[in-house]
């Protein structure tokens, strides 16, 4: 099992720095589509729909036709400004109706308000990926420093609550998660982001210009509110699967589960980095 887990970890990384490497947002975009559709196909299935591709089917072409139709001048304009209200529609759904769930609880399996529970997690599945284009359009390097805000708040809250967790965060979605792990994740965030505002070749990352424009008081705002998002998406996405009695979103990743598994803490975060950006 470790070493299909280190197998996969090693060729979904190489397939992430060939991307980045190539920087053609082309590419990028054509393989974005690829996992989103991944994506929203699990979604479908952790909602019980019966017929799950062509739900799939349907938030794919929505996917391309934002990313593709950007392209073009004619659209530029108008879809850039959809994807703006897009992200903010995310930040919206988490903080008024997917975050309280987990206060809660969920709806049951084809209830109305399960379907459109649905419907608005596959909204914000939806702008994770157009903001990870966004971001991807600024740099490699910037959607990099993004995304390793969320890997350094989950690596740190692992060895934080295996060493000191006592308090659970969550005990009936996720029993492994404590208080004393997210306090963990959280500081380790905010040590490395500060440190790597020092270094010369980061000044473009995304803690080095939240720093340069909001201060040390926005840093830490601003770096908490990310942390807390990627707590609540982690949180959320357990929360489904309990509630369908899954282990893992799907299998398509050997080892390591679906692809809604190593997103989940992505979903709320991704978006809302992105508004902070247009702020900043």
């Amino acid at each position: 099992m470790l070493g299909t887990r280190v197998i996969t970890a090693l060729i979904l990384l190489a397939v992430l720095l060939l991307i980045l490497y190539l920087n053609s947002y082309g590419v990028f975009a054509l393989a974005a589509a690829v996992f989103f559709g991944a994506a929203a196909w699990e979604n479908q299935r952790m909602f019980g729909v019966k017929s799950q591709l062509p739900g799939a089917f349907l938030w794919v072409i929505a996917f391309l036709l934002i990313s593709f139709g950007s392209i073009y001048p004619a659209f530029a304009s108008p879809l850039h400004a959809l994807s703006k209200a897009l992200f903010g529609l995310s930040v919206v759904i988490w903080a008024i109706r997917l975050t309280p769930t987990l206060m809660i609880g969920l709806p049951a399996l084809g209830a109305l308000d399960s379907r459109i529970l649905n419907a608005l997690y596959g909204l914000s599945i939806l702008a994770c990926f157009i903001a990870m284009l966004a971001l991807f359009n600024h740099s490699a390097l910037y959607l990099v420093s993004v995304l390793a805000i969320v890997w350094i708040a989950d690596i740190g809250a692992y060895f934080a609550g295996k060493a000191f967790g006592k308090r659970k965060l969550a005990p009936s979605i996720s029993p492994g998660k404590s208080w004393e792990g997210v306090v963990g994740g959280w500081s380790a965030v905010l040590l490395v982001a500060a440190a790597s505002t020092t270094s010369p070749a980061l000044q473009d990352s995304f803690a080095a210009r939240l720093l340069a424009s909001w201060g040390w008081i926005g840093f830490v705002f601003a770096l908490t509110l990310i942390v807390a998002g990627s707590v609540v998406g982690d949180l959320f996405e357990s929360q489904l699967k309990r509630r369908i009695g899954m282990k893992d979103s799907s299998n398509l990743l050997p080892g390591h589960g679906g692809v809604l598994d190593r997103i989940d803490a992505l979903i709320p975060v991704l978006p809302l980095a992105v508004l902070i950006n247009y702020w900043m």
